[in-house]
Order: C-alpha cells, then sequence, then structure tokens
C-alpha cells in the first residue's frame, strides 16, 4: 500500500480549462517590480522591498498602467502548490467612512450585496463627501487589487513563501493592471490569469470607525471565465484548490471541483456572505453534502444562516454540519477567535489580543492563508488555527485586503511568541 508521500509523487496534473469572455485574450507580461527584484534577500530586507505603491487615491483615473502587453507570459518559477480560482479579478475601494453614510445605502450593515454599474459610481461619489481623514489630515481611502480568493493567495505567497498561481480573467483597463500588476509583484502565477477587451469587476469597502467593512461589489459586465472543451489547457500539479463560494460563477466552480476531485486535489471554499448563504442556500448545500468540499470556512453569520430555519442554527451547530460533510471545517468569530474540527477533534483558538482593528477586510481570507499554510505543512489542528489568528489579525491593523511589510513583521513575532515556526519566504 502506498504512502501518502509516494501518493502524491504519482498523482496526475490537474487540468482545468476554460474560456474567457469576451473573445480575444493574451496574457500579461512581468511587471518591471518582480523583474528587477534581486535574490538572495532575507525576510526583513525582502518586507521592505515591498513597499512599493500598490494602493492609489479612490478613483480608476490616477491609476498607473504597469503591466505589459506584449502577449508574453510572466514569469513564474515555482509550479502552484495553491491554484485560486477567481473568475472575475476585483480591484477595491476601501474607505473608512461615517455611519450617515453607511445609512444610506441599500442592504444590512456587514454584507456583500451586488450593485450595478451606476450604483456603484454613485456610492464613489459620496464617499468623497464622507470619507473620514486621518489623525495627520491623510484621506483614508485607498484602490487596491482585491477579492477573496486573490487576498487568500497574496497571503500564501507574499507571508508564508508559498508558490500560488490564480486563475481568472480580467479587463484591459486601468483596474486590470492594477490587478496583474499586484499579483505579479507578490510572485503569483499568472499565466492563468488572462486580460480580455472589458471591463474589470470592482468593490466599494465602506469601512466604519469600529473597523466593521461593509461591501458593495460590481460585477455586471465584469470579464471572468466560464466552462468549456478546449485544447487551451495548463496542466499544474496542485495540493490545494482555493474558491470562494457564488452563484454567479456556480458552474465554474463545479467544473472546477470535479476535476480536482477527478486528480487528487483537495478543495477549500469559503462561503462568501451571509446574503450569498441566505440567498442562494440549495445549491450551496447541494455542493456540500456532495463531500466533494474538503476544507470549509465560514464566518459565524455564514454560519448561522446556513442552518436557519433548524432546532440548532448557531455557528456549533454548523461547525458539527460541516464537519460531517468536510475533512476540515473552519468557523471564524471575530475578536472571539474561531473554532475548528477535524474527525473527531475539536478546537478553539482566541484571537490575538494585541491587533488593533482598524479595518475588518480581508480578515477571514488572511485567516484562511495562515490555516492552508499550516495543512501544507502537516502541522495539527490548533497550529493552523494560530497560524491563521496571526495571519487574520495582521492584515485588520491597516486598511484593505493586503497587508503590510510593517504587519507582516508583527505577524512574524506573534508567531514567534507561541512558539511557531516562521515561514521560510522564497526569495
Amino acid at each position: 500500500m502506498q504512502g501518502p508521500k509516494r501518493r502524491l509523487e504519482q498523482r496526475g496534473k490537474l487540468t482545468l480549462s476554460f474560456s474567457f469572455l469576451p473573445s480575444s485574450s493574451y496574457k500579461y507580461g512581468a511587471t518591471a517590480a518582480h523583474r528587477n527584484k534581486p535574490q538572495g534577500e532575507g525576510i526583513s530586507r525582502r518586507l521592505e522591498r515591498q513597499k512599493q505603491p500598490t494602493a492609489y487615491n479612490m478613483g480608476a483615473e490616477g491609476l498607473p498602467r504597469t503591466a505589459t502587453t506584449n502577449g508574453e507570459t510572466a514569469p513564474h518559477h515555482h509550479p502552484p502548490q495553491i491554484l485560486g480560482l477567481q473568475p472575475a479579478a476585483l480591484v477595491d475601494h476601501v474607505a473608512r467612512v461615517d455611519l450617515s453614510l453607511l445609512d444610506r445605502i441599500p442592504g444590512d450593515r456587514g454584507g456583500s450585496i451586488p450593485v450595478a454599474i451606476e450604483e456603484l459610481d454613485g456610492i464613489l461619489t459620496e464617499v468623497k463627501a464622507h470619507v473620514l481623514a486621518s489623525p495627520d489630515g491623510s484621506s483614508l481611502a485607498k484602490t487596491i487589487a482585491g477579492g477573496s480568493v486573490a487576498n487568500t493567495i497574496r497571503g500564501l505567497s507574499a507571508g508564508f513563501g508559498l508558490s500560488c498561481g490564480i486563475i481568472g480573467a480580467c479587463g484591459d483597463d486601468d483596474q486590470g493592471r492594477l490587478f496583474v500588476s499586484n499579483m505579479t509583484f507578490h510572485g503569483i502565477n499568472i499565466s492563468r490569469l488572462r486580460s480580455k477587451k472589458g471591463f474589470t469587476a470592482q468593490c466599494v469597502c465602506l469601512v466604519d470607525e469600529l473597523g466593521n467593512r461593509t461591501m458593495r461589489p460590481c460585477l455586471s459586465n465584469a470579464v471572468k471565465v466560464q466552462r468549456r472543451n478546449s485544447s487551451d489547457k495548463v496542466d499544474l500539479l496542485l495540493q490545494w484548490l482555493v474558491m470562494r463560494y457564488s452563484i454567479f460563477n456556480l458552474e465554474v466552480i463545479k467544473a472546477a471541483v470535479k476535476v480536482a476531485k477527478q486528480e487528487g486535489v483537495s478543495v477549500s471554499l469559503d462561503l462568501a456572505s451571509f446574503e450569498m448563504v441566505r440567498n442562494h442556500r440549495v445549491p450551496l448545500m447541494e455542493l456540500l453534502l456532495s463531500g466533494d468540499v474538503d476544507l470549509c470556512f465560514a464566518n459565524e453569520d455564514e454560519a448561522t444562516e446556513l442552518l436557519r430555519g433548524e432546532a440548532h442554527a448557531d455557528h456549533e451547530a454548523a461547525l458539527e454540519f460541516l464537519a460531517k460533510h468536510c475533512r476540515w471545517a473552519v468557523v471564524t468569530l471575530g475578536a472571539n477567535g474561531c473554532l475548528a474540527k477535524h474527525g473527531k477533534e475539536v478546537v478553539r483558538v482566541p484571537a490575538i489580543g494585541e491587533s488593533k482593528a482598524v479595518d475588518a477586510t480581508g480578515a477571514g481570507d488572511l485567516f484562511a492563508s495562515g490555516f492552508l499554510y499550516g495543512l501544507t505543512k502537516g502541522l495539527s489542528l490548533e497550529e493552523c488555527c494560530r497560524f491563521g489568528s496571526c495571519s487574520g489579525g495582521s492584515v485588520i491593523r491597516s486598511l484593505g485586503g493586503e497587508v503590510t511589510p510593517e504587519n507582516w513583521q508583527w505577524a512574524y513575532k506573534q508567531m514567534q511568541a507561541k512558539g511557531l515556526p516562521i515561514p521560510e519566504i522564497r526569495n
């Protein structure tokens, strides 16, 4: 009988076949920042060099055109261990705003519901009048590359040193160039990230004075991938396929899960938002009950929504339900830490009390980064949660879903204090 290591070595390569809308496509070339990055740097030095302009003032007009479009593929020296499926690349407009603006925006606070482009433009106009100022007088608003899956794999690459790739599509606009520049800089394999004529998806992330975020994504008319039968394929030897639940990408998700399970690749699924769970619960349940999801992440609101109408519909009951159908189940509880279950083992890990909550955007995504890192290293369930707490706690210390170099250093200190091994960053 073969051991796990031998089976991993012999496992087939994951083949995913997608088409991109609209038609003609090209691949981005490398950015200058990626090509010129020196080798042989230690963690501290490398993090210092990460202080590049990844965030910009609100609005697309000021975004630089950094990515080349010469038909070349950006270099990727490490085959991905983890592949993120984000059908539509996304750019986040993040801003600290006063509560009066949140009261005027349709939908529940703290949630995420899609809006049309006209609504997005209207919200961005309102933001300019309601954005809060920092103590030094600077504006607390910026535009950055985002999306749940992109946040997770960027954290795995930049902060944990794992080789990661992304599959998806972005428009041939300023937002698309910003997205690909950021992914490339952080070492993400973008050989399956295509630029298409059209618009890149955007999302407004409104952060209140307590650090809670309300999200309004605009996905209408945005380019994205869909399933097709084609000879345009790529073979990648993977350990994990990372996805976020979305009714808008359900067929792509199902196709990717099917191929992943055929090839022995583990599947991680994030439940996205309590609105997505509430409004599209039936297809989500079908996906979970299939047994094809190996790891499921839910926050407390999503977990409660999952079992709405049942006799017991709290986060602990949701954890038990998820663990029956997934090998690993995790429910994050914000300031109260997290619950996780694997087999018969259940652990509760507290949040890091020293973390100052400036913006909760990306907290669950970066928790997933740390947890997945632990799994790839064969660590215990509790250690996986502790890594997740460190990386999740690091991103909430500043605005947006990308961890700053200073906050990665903070995370490493927390890991060291908890007796966790410091990740080895690729040079």
